[in-house]
């Protein structure tokens, strides 16, 4: 690894760059371009973000709170654990544990860094972890391998069954690191009442082993806020999701990347209330007047991404389909399952606070309803699942076409993606699979996937 790359730890230069742009909105202009003269490799994102108003800079605000608790949690006498955008990370913060979510570190290591996380997924490889592991926990994972960030005290994730090479990633950093590691599994059904029975008493475990970790019990009353505050993000949520329906979709393209950014890492805190709040506010507005959430204003054409977005440096992928009028109808990470949203059709979770049974059950019915563990636990045309999934998004959101971003470590999506995307066409929604790698350009420059983003777009007729 370069000797560059070893000067600052990871999770801190992550914090500071966040926060210092956070600060950067309150000042002059001339202020502003001062500061952004210091990071500015950060420019072009801190830009599109604050020119999105309140909801970019609570945006900016709400991952420099969550990287300082990252970074002070030791000195404070918390735990840090391990875990995946799977996992809904409500049980940690009700037991005062910060969640290391690495798929979402990553993911800011890419957007705000000129070389994104490439050395540190190159630094896993030389630890001994497999390359063609998935690089959305690679990215953030070497950085804590090599030691350039705060060591977390235990892995705690939920991917068994569901992705291998997710799952595989915090089985080599336990080891690694020889930290303890617990992993909640998930039966092939999700609805049935064996499965709910399993999950529930599976999630039971999980706390017990979090609260050996910790030295502390579970607080009843903590959790519950926790959940009621969750309750009332599903709300937000849901909202902004029904807004999504209308034709022009009134939701700006980079809220999707909000929503489940600060969801993934903060769900059941209040910066995430407070940034969804002004997302949603800002929608009704767009909506009221009936226009479009794009800059233009002027929606060409709706996409609608069955698996996940592209992760560039500078968020090249939202810019440039704002640039072109493609209207973002969201991707399997900001699809949660609540019970009162338009696509759950009878299968959503409801969270229920009566007591610490129901509060656990309720969680249980959550995790298993997240994304990827929801969409893919199983063939991919069978109940509950992906195509079943997409083809109701396609009608319901009136998509006009669909698009594929992944990984080549994604192997239980390309091991089905090509009879999903005939299905898609067949029933009449043109289909674009990008071949690259979402979070390592060395794979496929952003430059090469817009291309052929805008080839099949011009021979399919969309815009």
């Amino acid at each position: 690894m370069r000797k560059e790359y070893t000067e600052y730890p990871f999770d801190w230069a992550l914090h500071s760059l966040f926060t210092n742009a956070a600060k950067a909105i309150n000042g002059t202009p001339k202020e502003y371009d001062r500061i952004m003269s210091r990071i500015g490799d950060m420019k072009e994102l801190a830009d599109f973000v604050f020119g999105h108003g309140d909801p970019g800079a609570l945006f900016m605000k709400g991952f420099s709170q969550y990287t300082e608790a990252i970074t002070t949690a030791h000195a404070k006498g918390r735990k840090l654990a391990f875990t995946t955008f799977c996992q809904s990370p409500a049980i940690f913060w009700a037991m005062d544990i910060v969640p290391i979510v690495l798929e979402p570190m990553t993911v800011l290591g890419n957007l705000v860094r000129k070389g994104g996380t490439a050395e540190f997924m190159d630094f896993c490889v030389e630890a001994g972890f497999t390359e063609t592991s998935c690089s959305s926990q690679r990215g953030a994972l070497g950085a804590y391998l090599k030691g350039l960030a705060e060591k977390p005290d235990f892995v705690a994730i939920d991917t068994g069954g569901i992705c291998d090479t997710n799952a595989n990633s915090f089985t080599f950093a336990a080891s690694y690191l020889d930290i303890p590691f617990y992993q909640i599994n998930y039966p092939p059904t999700l609805t049935d009442q064996r499965a709910a029975d399993y999950h529930r008493a599976d999630y039971r475990n999980f706390i017990k082993f979090l609260e050996a970790q910790t030295g502390n019990k579970l607080d009843e009353d903590k959790l519950r806020a926790v959940m009621q505050e969750i309750e009332v993000q599903d709300d937000l949520i849901c909202e902004i999701q029904e807004l999504q329906r209308l034709k022009p979709n009134p939701v700006p393209v980079i809220f999707n990347l909000f929503i489940y950014a600060l969801r993934f890492t903060m769900a059941g805190m209040e910066p995430c209330t407070t940034m969804l709040r002004a997302c949603l506010e800002a929608a009704k507005k767009n909506a009221a007047k009936g226009v479009s959430g794009l800059s233009s204003r002027d929606e060409k054409t709706r996409a609608l991404f069955v698996y996940i977005d592209h992760y560039a440096t500078n968020i090249p992928l939202w810019t440039f389909m704002d640039q072109m009028g493609i209207a973002h109808l969201g991707c399997i990470l900001t699809k949660y399952y609540q019970d009162k949203v338009f696509y759950s059709n009878g299968d959503g979770y409801h969270l229920d606070t009566a007591d610490l049974d129901s509060m656990i059950d309720a969680l249980a019915e959550q995790n298993s309803r997240l994304p990827m563990v929801k969409q893919i636990r199983g063939p991919y045309d069978a109940p509950d699942m992906w195509l079943e999934e997409a083809m109701y998004l396609k009608d319901s959101m009136n998509a006009d076409f669909a698009v594929y971003s992944g990984t080549p470590g994604c192997r239980n999506t390309w091991g089905m993606l090509k009879l999903l995307a005939k299905k898609l066409e067949d029933a009449g929604l043109p289909t674009l699979i990008i071949n690259a790698d979402a979070f390592d350009e060395r794979v496929e420059s952003w430059e090469a996937t817009r291309h052929r983003f805008e080839e099949f777009l011009e021979l399919r007729r969309l815009i």
